[in-house]
């Protein structure tokens, strides 16, 4: 639920799909006025990502907290509007292949000049020059590119992701960047650029692991980190899976022999130390395979917390939901749209203590807020109408002042 730490701030989203959105929301949860600028007539095409009556679950999730207002950039009247806009906003947030937004009028150093205050975020796919700064960009790619990928699939049996995990990360770093150019801003009084891609912001994630590429010259796979850790994902009796990480301190894998009744194993040469358990982890995780198809898993926790092995069960996204732990947390919020209904939503990524928290908002319908948004700029009636007859703008609903 959103606390107001940003909500003396205008942050104005030229952005579509995830990365952002995702970062405009983040600000939106820190109370920022978000207003989202669309394309007519369907606006966002991620709106449309998953079928739904209104608007996809993805797209939902994503637009919490913020207004929208469609508008035509590629015409003079459409360009006008958002240059007004912009004229006291903090926050400008885009996305477009590299070279867009300066094709539109609204380029880093146009905004600057109309307003030095600005902070302007450009996301791109692979960055905004260079040799891949001209190609089409999406999640997988990211991931593929920056060798997240390998990491997390058998190269010899490749699968992509369920979640976008590449996307999400860029956004993130973007709404990172903006709250420490906003940072920057109290002391300088002047905005700047940040910049980021699904090539960097992805590369910087996997970090630990490329320092570990570039001190050894050894190329890690989706193993490497895992035999390293320790880490297992066993199937119970009951079909359920559970996760174990025993990590660095001896203890946690003496404790694991010791609630799996297998202390037989460390007698076992090949597993007798730490680098000969990393040396034939595939053996010493068919070995202990075995072993948690005894039990089901609800026993198998029970036994493993009672000698404090760190595991938990591996779960699905029905079954997290349903967590006390989650729910005790209250992870969870409910938000009501007028006209799409009742929706459920995880809510951010932190919680703050001793600041205010105020309901968030529902996700807009396309154009809910146009009319709105214009009445505030100084647009009558007439003008809007006009503006709607010649397709600059679409409102989803009119609603009088």
């Amino acid at each position: 639920m959103p606390v107001k730490i940003l909500d003396k701030m205008t942050v104005v989203e030229c952005a579509t799909f995830v990365t952002g959105p995702y970062a405009a929301a983040l600000l939106g949860d820190l109370g920022a006025r978000v207003i989202k600028i669309e394309t007519p007539p369907e606006g966002d095409p991620y709106r449309y990502f998953a079928p739904d009556r209104f608007f996809s679950f993805n797209f939902a999730h994503l637009n919490r907290n913020k207004e929208s207002l469609v508008l035509d950039l590629k015409s003079a009247e459409g360009k006008a509007i958002c240059l007004e806009l912009l004229k006291n906003a903090d926050v400008f947030v885009e996305n477009f292949r590299p070279g867009t937004a300066e094709r539109l009028g609204i380029g880093y150093e146009t905004l600057r000049g109309l307003n030095p205050k600005l902070v302007y975020c450009s996301i791109s796919a692979f960055g905004q020059s260079g040799p891949y700064a001209e190609k089409p960009g999406f999640d997988t790619l990211g991931q593929a590119v920056s060798g997240l990928l390998s990491l997390l699939s058998d190269p010899n049996d490749p699968k992509v992701m369920g979640m976008a995990v590449s996307d999400y990360v860029t956004g993130l770093s973007a709404g990172y960047g903006i709250l420490g150019a906003l940072l920057a801003r109290q002391n300088s009084g002047a905005g700047c650029r940040v910049e980021t891609s699904l090539l960097q912001a992805t590369l910087s994630f996997i970090g630990e692991t490329a320092a570990g590429y570039l001190r050894t010259g050894n190329v890690p796979n989706r193993m490497a980190r895992v035999q390293n850790a320790h880490a297992f994902a066993f199937v119970c009796k009951d079909g359920r899976p559970l996760a174990i990480h025993c990590s660095v301190p001896e203890k946690f894998w003496l404790a694991l022999l010791k609630a799996a009744g297998r202390t037989d194993i460390a007698a076992d040469d090949r597993f007798k130390t730490r680098t000969a358990r990393r040396q034939n982890y595939e053996a010493l995780e068919a070995t202990l395979a075995p072993t948690f198809k005894t039990k089901p898993r609800e026993e198998w926790l029970k036994v493993l917390a009672a000698d404090d092995v760190p595991a938990v069960p591996l779960y699905d996204v029905a079954e997290v939901l349903d967590d006390p732990q989650v729910r005790h947390l209250g992870l969870t919020e409910t938000v009501e749209h007028a006209r799409a209904g009742v929706w459920k939503f995880v809510g951010g990524p932190v919680r703050y203590e001793d600041l205010t928290q105020e309901k968030s908002t529902p996700p807009p319908l396309v154009g809910e807020q146009s009319c709105k948004i214009l009445r505030e700029l100084g647009y009558d009636e007439q003008n809007i109408d006009q503006l709607i007859a010649q397709g600059v703008t679409h409102a989803a609903f009119r609603v009088q002042s």
